[in-house]
């Protein structure tokens, strides 16, 4: 006879933890191990390792940017033209505006976190779905990108850009790319912000039970609101690291981007804290897509693998996200059900009173 989910020894508890908790961090060596047997003169060295750093620090940082709504059960699609947007806004006003780079940093990014609150106004106040409202303004966006270049690329004088901006991203920090050191600040920023303070707190609660939420007090709209602006003040970040990468103002590129963020921020949310979006398990998974397209881009793949890698790896970590959550609930529930179950604490039989007899 097989036992039912809810009789599961200690022990199988313990395995179906953690697997579902470490199991993708243990995918990721299994693939750097794999392609390094098929690679050994190319993929386990420091140079192929900078290398994956250097091409995936800007996805990932923008997947923990996406990761911050889908903690309140919504979808932020406008990230992508927002990158394009941001990073194309910052070259013009370098370059053909003259504006001293921090100050168009600094502009860039806030002017993130500002269309962020928009995009929240907008989900929150005017009841529109997440999906179809980010589309919309992404859409937007890049009309407002494909305007301020004429459909052209901007691309620096003879002098180009100030060093001090190109080394924010080109620069080395502890003999790795800096870019590095970008995404383990954020990913630990978001970690203490989601799982320290009660913000963070109130938005995993707002993303599992809206109505439950509201019934114990917690203002929704408010922190739905905040969650769209801290994905807009990353996805600005994340614009001006890219215009220091790239050099040059390109209004397409920031829609490369988009797929693998989602893919990223889902298959994370199966990592650490399975059923749950979470800032490790985020960087977990971007290791585990970087990994990959590194080693089949090294087997000499054609060019078509990449969407496809990108696209068969969002559709498992849509349905495992799916699973995750729905064994939670059912974990959750099973444990409550047990403590109903459970018969009060007899009375001693030794003749001793217990503490409730007056």
């Amino acid at each position: 006879m097989s036992r039912s989910p809810s009789r599961r020894s200690p022990l199988g508890r313990l395995h179906g933890h953690l697997i579902g908790t470490y199991g993708l961090l243990a995918l990721t060596a299994l693939l750097f191990l794999v392609f390094s047997a098929a690679l050994p003169d190319t993929f386990p060295t420091i140079d192929n390792i900078s290398s994956i750093l250097y091409n995936q620090s800007i996805p990932a940082i923008l997947a923990l940017g996406a990761t911050i709504p889908i903690v309140t059960g919504k979808f932020d699609l406008s990230i992508g033209y927002g990158l394009g947007f941001a990073h194309v806004v910052a070259l013009q006003l370098i370059v053909n505006g003259g504006w001293p780079w921090p100050l168009a940093c600094l502009v860039v990014i806030l002017g993130g976190a500002v269309f962020g609150m928009l995009n929240g106004v907008i989900v929150e106040f005017g009841q529109i779905d997440s999906f179809i409202a980010t589309l919309g303004t992404g859409s937007i966006l890049y009309a407002f990108t494909g305007w301020i270049t004429g459909g052209a690329q901007i691309v620096p004088g003879a002098g180009g850009l100030p060093a001090a901006f190109t080394d924010l991203y080109d620069s080395e920090f502890l003999g790795l790319p800096v870019s590095a050191s970008y995404v383990l600040a954020l990913a630990v920023a978001l970690w203490l912000l989601l799982d320290r303070l009660p913000l963070g707190r109130y938005m995993y609660v707002i993303g599992s039970n809206t109505r439950a939420a509201e019934l114990v007090g917690i203002p929704t709209r408010r922190y739905s609101v905040y969650a769209f602006v801290g994905s807009g003040l990353v996805v600005g970040f994340a614009g001006v690291l890219l215009a220091a990468q790239q050099q040059i103002g390109n209004p397409s590129v920031g829609l490369d981007y988009l797929l693998p963020a989602f893919v990223g921020a889902l298959l994370g949310s199966t990592a650490i804290k399975p059923g749950r979006a979470n800032a490790l398990g985020t960087v977990v998974a971007v290791a585990v897509l970087a990994v990959g397209l590194a080693g089949i881009g090294q087997l000499g793949a054609e060019f078509w693998a990449v969407p496809l890698f990108n696209g068969a790896t969002l559709l498992l970590a849509v349905g495992l996200a799916g699973y995750s959550a729905r064994r939670r609930l059912r974990v959750g529930a099973t444990e409550t059900r047990r403590s109903f179950a459970e018969p009060p604490t007899a009375p001693p039989t030794d003749g001793t009173p217990s503490q409730d007899t007056p």
